[in-house]
């Protein structure tokens, strides 16, 4: 059975305010976490992975079209779960979207995931490798040929991220490329220069961490993972479910 991380009453935000003007016209009429893939909307399928895990409750930013995704999971009861949402009149970004929801992590470590992304991980060992690690945020990394092309993040031997898109530590001897997944666990200390209430990037806060000599590590992953950000990513994505790689079956038991 998965782990439980009720512990220390782990919480989770979910992103999901982006516009998706990738997979216009799709998204004219419906936010991209909506989106089904065998029958399920995208960001139900995240849910019921944080809660397979013992996370059950999450707070979800909303901009474009947010009304039907609060309208579609309400307060997240009939799930196991307990939802509350960040809503953004001007859309905040990852950064101010994260610090806007600041208040909601009681000062504890939280988990990030992103609504438009379906992904197969193991969330009780990443918390457990972040915090006996003592880190200030783990970044769950990937490997892919294009890692340059999504934007690579390098670490180095005691897998510390040194380098995202090249900007960090400028001396760091060898190192290895991965790619984002985005998900990741952080300390809400890590926000605490982050602007209220003004657009920003998490990618940048976590620069000038890096640059600090702050704790960011790399946690990798090798099981599925899909972003859903273009029609045919969407598509293939769809595929994946059908051919069962990726499924909701094992996802459904309530802890």
């Amino acid at each position: 059975m998965a782990p439980c991380l009720r512990e220390r009453a782990v919480r989770a935000i979910i992103l999901a305010a982006g516009l998706g003007t990738r997979l216009r016209p799709l998204t004219n009429t419906l936010p991209k976490p909506l989106l089904p893939v065998a029958g399920t909307p995208l960001i139900l399928w995240n849910l019921l992975l944080l809660r397979r895990h013992g996370i059950t409750e999450v707070i979800i930013n909303l901009h474009h079209l947010g009304h039907l995704i609060e309208k579609e999971l309400g307060d997240g009861s009939r799930f196991g779960m307990q939802l509350s949402y960040s809503r953004e009149p001007v859309i905040l970004g990852t950064g101010g979207g994260i610090k806007q929801a600041e208040p909601f992590f009681n000062g504890e470590p939280f988990v990030v995931l992103n609504g438009d992304t379906l992904l197969e991980l193991d969330l009780g060992a990443l918390v457990k490798f972040h915090a006996q690690r003592d880190a200030l945020a783990t970044m769950v990394l990937r490997e892919d040929p294009d890692a340059d092309r999504w934007g690579a993040v390098e670490t180095d031997g005691q897998q510390r991220v040194v380098r995202i898109i090249g900007r960090g530590l400028s001396e760091a001897g060898q190192t290895a490329k991965r790619m984002f997944a985005g998900v990741h666990v952080m300390h809400p200390r890590l926000l605490k220069d982050v602007p209220t209430g003004q657009a920003s990037s998490i990618i940048d806060t976590y620069v000038d961490a890096i640059q600090r000599g702050e704790g960011i590590l790399g946690y990798r992953m090798d099981g599925y993972w899909s972003d859903v950000g273009t029609p045919e990513r969407y598509a293939q994505a769809k595929q994946d479910a059908e051919k069962g790689l990726i499924s909701l079956t094992a996802r459904q038991a309530v802890r």
